[in-house]
């Protein structure tokens, strides 16, 4: 099928009131959004198929911008469309029109299938995170001539959130693992991870299944099953079921339960955009343009920069390109940012006026006795890798009074909301407040199960409290944050009047004489600041307490 694009002028006037919405969205990780109302008629293609059918899935109307008047965005044929061309205002419907795989009835689809029919407010607010990047995806889909059940599979693997990261150590929207992703030419390092770069990823993705699917003869429900649980497990199935004389298709296989759970899920996805009437259900519209453009720079650019060339806030950005770990592009790159398609233009025009050195912004730093790159990095949070780049050097060996130039962020750290960091200080901050932190230096040996034994944590949790796997190393000396469950006794008390106060402890302080003058305990104070009694406070020490400000003493 032929699918017609609508003008460039339509598609700026379109991005301009399209794009806000969704892109404080991303940039306040908000969810719930709004359901519609249903069609009513569709246009129909002229062929021997049967006409896909107004349903109460699609809707004309789009939430942001006022263009439902126009004929593109109703779903009609362009005046001087041939006959097997036809205008889809709403993507779903594109996709609906173009979803083959046959749907069984069993058990396995119909409990997955049940779900998501029961939880409408899920897909809506996975419709409002693929909103951006759909189109993109689909063009590639058709592009390449692949089935169209593809383009909803980030729906199973990360719910279309471009930062997921799974227990099992997959990231993005197709939620590669790290060794897949190199393997199909996705680079990761300390700047980047191109398994969260939604053009690379897609790409790859689609490599990668167009090469199961040969490798699995066709079958595209085996080469699915291998893509989430691995194709050596599949073939192994397989070859199980085929010499005890069993069927060796998908429903037959013995898999892990997960990837029995996985296939289920995109069918009853694709059979309910196929049917939404018969399941009386409807999902917030995408509109069927292309909103987003691929621009680059010449070297290593500082992120809030490329947003201020493009006139946009620096997370803004950061959301259409969660493959930035940090605070600017990677010095070897890549260096390109998807934006909407003025921003784009502008991107464009803004960045002839800069100097590619000023791309960055540098520090000059003096060598001192003892420095090493490795201790230079560490104190301006950048990488050996990124110094040696800079400042051309190769190997180790720096001399004491040579100067080099650091690249540093220029904005504060914090500004970037969406770096790795910032995003797990985030993570961090919204642990309950029941628990009580506590950090965990590292020793030879430890691994994430005997840390978490230790703590009585369970294990993913505390991998996911820094913003790992269990299955990620880690090393000496390495800080890792635990969160344990703090008694009643340590609980701070909870009044209308109770305040956090931070307290900086005087010359003649103890414990006792502070516990009287705040009127807490001395068992509270040590809990609050996990200290030991039997340990002189120091002059100029700070506390952390926790005060009924009516009854502190003068």
């Amino acid at each position: 099928m032929a699918i017609k694009n609508n003008h460039r002028g339509l598609i700026l006037q379109l991005s301009r009131s399209y794009f806000p919405a969704f892109l404080a969205f991303f940039s306040l990780v908000l969810s719930g959004c709004k359901s519609f109302e249903p069609l009513g008629e569709t246009a129909e293609k002229k062929t021997n198929k049967a006409p896909v059918k107004a349903n109460a899935f699609i809707a004309a109307e789009y939430e942001v911008g006022d263009y439902a008047h126009l004929d593109v965005a109703l779903g009609q044929k362009s005046e001087n469309a041939d006959e097997s061309e036809i205008v889809f205002g709403n993507i779903w419907r594109r996709i609906q029109s173009q979803l083959t795989f046959d749907i069984p009835e069993n058990r396995r689809l119909a409990i997955q299938r049940s779900w998501y029919a029961r939880h409408p407010d899920y897909l809506n607010r996975v419709s409002k995170r693929a909103e951006p990047f759909m189109y993109l995806i689909v063009e590639e889909i058709e592009k390449r001539d692949l089935p169209m059940e593809l383009a909803i599979l980030p729906i199973v693997e990360s719910a279309f959130d471009p930062f997921a990261y799974s227990h099992g150590r997959a990231s993005g929207l197709w939620q590669f693992v790290p060794e897949t992703g190199e393997r199909f030419g996705l680079k990761q390092n300390w700047w980047y991870d191109g398994r969260r770069d939604v053009l690379a990823a897609t790409n790859a993705a689609l490599d990668y299944l167009e090469f199961l699917n040969k490798k699995f003869d066709g079958d595209w429900l085996h080469a699915l099953a291998a893509y989430n649980s691995g194709e050596g497990r599949v073939q192994r199935a397989i070859r199980k079921n085929f010499k005890a004389g069993e069927n060796t298709d998908f429903w037959s296989l013995d898999l892990p339960k997960e990837t029995d759970a996985y296939v289920p899920k995109l069918l009853a996805l694709a059979d309910l955009i196929k049917r939404p009437e018969h399941y009386n259900i409807s999902i917030r519209p995408i509109a069927n343009i292309a909103v987003l453009e691929s621009v680059s720079a010449p070297s290593q650019i500082d992120l809030a920069l490329a947003a201020k060339l493009a006139d946009m806030n620096v997370n803004e950005l950061h959301a259409l390109n969660p493959a930035y770990n940090r605070w600017a592009t990677s010095p070897k790159g890549p260096h390109n940012f998807l934006l909407p398609i003025d921003k784009a233009e502008l991107f464009n025009k803004n960045i002839t006026d800069v100097k590619t050195n000023d791309l960055v912004s540098w520090k000059r730093y003096k060598i001192k006795r003892g420095d090493s790159l490795g201790k230079i990095a560490n104190k301006h949070k950048i990488t050996v890798d990124a110094i040696q780049t800079a400042n051309k050097i190769k190997g180790n060996n720096i001399r004491a009074g040579q100067y080099l130039l650091i690249p540093t962020a220029s904005a504060s750290l914090d500004e970037y909301k969406l770096s790795a960091n910032q995003r797990l200080t985030s993570k961090q901050q919204k642990i309950a407040k029941q628990k009580q932190k506590a950090v965990h230096t590292v020793k030879s040996g430890d691994t994430f199960w005997d840390i978490s034994r230790q703590y009585k944590v369970n294990v993913r949790e505390l991998a996911k409290w820094n913003g790992m796997a269990p299955g990620d190393p880690i090393f000496p000396g390495q800080k890792l944050t635990v969160y344990k469950k703090v008694s009643k006794a340590e609980m701070p008390k909870s009044t209308p009047t109770t305040r956090k106060v931070n307290y900086k402890v005087r010359s003649g302080d103890s414990l006792a004489r502070i516990a009287n003058r705040f009127n807490v305990s001395i068992k509270e104070i040590e809990s609050w600041n996990k200290l030991n009694r039997n340990k002189y406070l120091q002059p100029g020490q700070m506390l952390k307490l926790y005060v009924d400000v009516t009854n502190i003493k003068g």
